[in-house]
């Protein structure tokens, strides 16, 4: 709950006749509200426009103009519209004025000469309204404020649970999905492939040449060779495709909703270029070149397998190929003729 104090509330006294004001002002001298005055209808508008008051007590009978006509203009401004107006008038007998004066905004009557004791009896109550509503003015506002603390909590902890998920799921220098998320999406293209009756294609991408560098050059060096080495492979593929990290310098790619082994072997041969081309690396602030390569075993389902763990197999073996025949080029695995379910 907030510990914000409560505002000391405000009671605006209207009449035209200085001694009024005065007989007032020593009425209301215990009660626990602040007393402003106005001598006319145009002090009392300007009064409610630079304060907010929890009671107005009006004259009825005022020159130029009356009571009845200030509680109207009052009554028309919306920060005024709920403040309730008492008058006080020598007229309470004349049920005309007393309609009149209820159609104009009053809430009350107090007839003159006024009682002490009717007086404090009713601007206590509308003291302890004022005092009510203010307290739930607070309640609520301290409600918004725990409720956007809440929110802000929420956010934060989605924001933490979303950042361990993907570190979860992805190689932690290059941004790429790990080995993890590697399976997940193998498994999600083999049902996608089934229900489609399609097919798709597993790379296995071993870095060749990779250890030189990271020796001569540096750890730093090396970790910034395999994030520039994510991103040719990146740039290599579709949107739609998968390029992960498997960890080392090893990487694989899912090439999706693949047409044939032919173009699956372009896409290889591509990447191979890429990688052999030549990289540029900083190093305390000297750019040096390096040039390594890639030697890329090619899988497709349903060819090659038709789960996960034929296709990582096949790809796997197909690479070794590639890489005894010479490195820097791709292979397809050859087609099995029955593949165990």
């Amino acid at each position: 709950m907030s510990t914000t104090p409560l505002l000391r509330p405000k009671i605006l006294v209207v009449d035209d006749t200085p001694a009024n004001l005065l007989v007032m002002r020593k009425l209301l001298a215990k009660v626990d509200a602040e007393l402003i005055e106005a001598a006319s209808g145009s002090e009392a508008l300007s009064a409610c426009l630079d304060h907010e008051f929890a009671l107005i007590l009006l004259d009825v009978n005022m020159p130029e103009m009356d009571g009845f006509e200030t509680a109207s203009l009052i009554a028309e401004e919306d920060n005024n519209r709920l403040t309730p107006i008492i008058f006080v008038t020598a007229a309470y007998g004349d049920d005309v004025n007393r309609l009149r004066g209820y159609h104009a905004g009053a809430v009350d009557y107090i007839a003159k000469p006024i009682n002490d004791h009717i007086l404090h009896s009713k601007v206590r109550v509308f003291l302890d309204l004022w005092r009510a509503r203010q307290a739930l003015h607070e309640m609520a506002l301290d409600l918004q404020q725990r409720n956007r603390q809440l929110e802000d909590e929420v956010r934060e902890r989605q924001r933490i649970e979303a950042l361990v998920r993907h570190e979860a799921y992805h190689d932690s220098l290059t941004g790429l999905p790990n080995r993890v998320l590697l399976l997940d999406r193998i498994d999600t293209a083999t049902e996608r492939a089934k229900r489609q009756q399609g097919c798709f294609a597993l790379l296995f991408v071993d870095i060749d040449g990779f250890k030189p560098v990271n020796d001569q050059h540096g750890h730093a060096a090396g970790d910034a060779l395999l994030q520039q080495i994510g991103q040719r492979l990146l740039a290599g593929v579709r949107r739609s495709d998968t390029v992960a990290r498997l960890g080392g310098d090893e990487f694989a790619v899912i090439l999706e909703a693949v047409v044939s082994s032919t173009y699956a072997l372009q896409v290889a041969d591509a990447l191979c270029m890429h990688l052999g081309a030549l990289f540029e690396l900083d190093r305390s602030g000297a750019r040096i070149a390096v040039q390594i390569g890639g030697s890329i075993g090619v899988a497709m389902y349903p060819d090659h397998g038709i789960n996960r763990d034929q296709l990582l197999s096949a790809a796997d073996s197909a690479m070794y190929i590639a890489k005894r025949a010479g490195k820097g080029r791709c292979h397809m695995a050859p087609q099995q003729e029955s593949l165990p379910l």
